[in-house]
């Protein structure tokens, strides 16, 4: 099959080609993160505030569709490295169908959810309804979303990480330009407000998911995603669900993780939520490019797997942790050097940048430590083992962060809270060795996977 160069090219020749258009992509997607909230920030502070506060539930849409849509890459991923091109189509095919499904549960659920969700955290009405206002919008799109995702993972799944930039990038470019015009407003175009952020988001989506379809259309992949009949089958669903709802569940934690720490910081003061939901949107800055090298990888993984190179998929987990580590110390410098540039982008509030310069400095000091975690989850979703993966999500974003922030709370103040950070990075990096060392994840002389020989 076409893309038994998966196995056959030198891995870090291998991982920079397939990885680098999605780093670029990912990059253009974490400057587009952080205008949008630049754009919002200059409605209001208050508008900020509400966008954080939606950011959780935003997160956990995100979280299922792209949760399910790494589920069709592993299974894509897996088939054609075995050479079951039939089952590839399958996999992709069914995959759609559960996506569509779970776009328009989502829809319902989270517009019906907010009004609850957004008065656990805030009695002040006008944060009430800008979230409302933002939120409606944002989660009609929730079945777009699911589609672009499920394409961006079906088009890797093959290795058209190109395909999936071009994309990524258009939809990210045109939610830049429509930012400015549906917020404030151009000539014949109303001012929407955070309305129009909301907007722009969504037909930014929609220009992705346009994409998509048409270059499939007229370039067709590998893998067929639209035969003449579709029909679900229970040991598909099955395989699909095995992966895609742990990982779903791994990229849905930290939705939780922000909820906790927004209730344990309001009680200190409403800046701090402020500065956890800035730090975020910086974040994404640092951990998207890293994410675009794990991108890179699954499928990588997925194909040398079921095409049983065993060894070679050792080699590409040290290669990617390598050029993770990479990432995560350029972004430690940069939180150490221009804390109080990064925060001013955002507000002009001297004390609150202040507050967040320090945040920053000390969150980002368990950066590099968590190229651990990183990659060894995402190696573990291209090996469909989705459930360790979930094991080390659960370290990183429930078990020990949420405890600590509490108990250094109460000693430290809101800066606890942030201590919290770094303390849980260095732990979930040493849980996350211990598990793939046990899967033979890890480079080690002499040992494969389930004691097979190397490739």
């Amino acid at each position: 099959m076409e893309q038994t160069y998966m196995k056959e090219q030198p891995v870090l020749k291998l991982i920079l080609t397939l990885a680098l258009p999605m780093v670029i992509s990912m990059m253009v997607n974490s400057l587009y993160n952080i205008v949008d909230s630049f754009f919002v920030a200059k409605i209001s502070e208050k508008a900020m505030t509400a966008l954080s506060l939606v950011y959780p539930v935003q997160n956990l849409v995100n979280a299922v569709t792209i949760g399910f849509a790494i589920g069709i890459n592993a299974v894509i991923s897996y088939y054609l490295g075995a050479q079951d091109k039939k089952a590839a189509d399958s996999a992709a095919a069914q995959g759609l169908i559960l996506s569509t499904i779970h776009g328009v549960i989502l829809t319902a659920g989270c517009i019906a959810a907010m009004p609850i969700f957004l008065r656990l955290f805030t009695s002040d009405e006008e944060l009430v309804r800008m979230g409302l206002e933002y939120s409606n919008i944002v989660f009609s799109f929730s079945v777009i979303i699911a589609w672009g995702l499920s394409l961006e993972k079906i088009f890797q799944s093959v290795g058209k990480m190109g395909v999936t930039m071009i994309c990524l990038m258009s939809g990210c470019i045109a939610n830049i330009i429509l930012d400015p015009l549906l917020i404030f407003g151009l000539g014949p175009i109303p001012a929407m407000g955070i309305r129009g952020a909301a907007l722009a988001t969504g037909l930014g989506q929609t220009v992705s998911l346009l994409l998509y379809l048409a270059i499939y259309k007229v370039r067709p992949i590998a893998v067929n995603f639209w035969p003449s009949r579709i029909a679900l089958e229970k040991d598909m669903c099955r395989r699909l669900y095995a992966i895609g709802i742990p990982a779903s569940l791994n990229l849905a934690l930290p939705s939780l993780l922000i909820s906790s720490l927004n209730v344990i910081l309001a009680g200190y003061s409403q800046s701090y939520v402020f500065v956890l939901g800035v730090y975020y949107k910086l974040q994404t800055f640092l951990y998207l490019p890293a994410n675009g090298i794990i991108q890179g990888v699954r499928p990588l993984v997925g194909y040398n797997y079921g095409a049983g190179e065993y060894g070679r998929v050792r080699k590409i987990y040290a290669v990617a942790l390598a050029l993770t580590a990479v990432i995560m110390a350029a972004g430690t410098g940069l939180c150490f050097a221009v804390p109080e540039m990064l925060m001013g982008m955002f507000t002009s509030n001297g004390t609150t940048i202040e507050a967040g310069a320090k945040a920053l400095r000390i969150i980002s000091a368990g950066f590099m430590i968590s190229s651990v975690s990183v990659v060894s989850s995402g190696t573990l979703e291209g090996l469909s083992m989705g459930v360790p993966s979930l094991m080390i999500a659960l370290f990183r974003y429930v078990l020990v962060i949420i405890p600590a922030a509490w108990i250094l709370s109460r000693f430290l103040g809101a800066d606890g809270v942030w201590h919290s950070f770094w303390i849980t990075e260095i732990l979930t990096a040493a849980a996350a060795y211990w598990i793939c060392c046990r899967k033979n994840v890890t480079v080690r002389p002499g040992r494969s996977f389930f004691g097979k020989t190397a490739g």
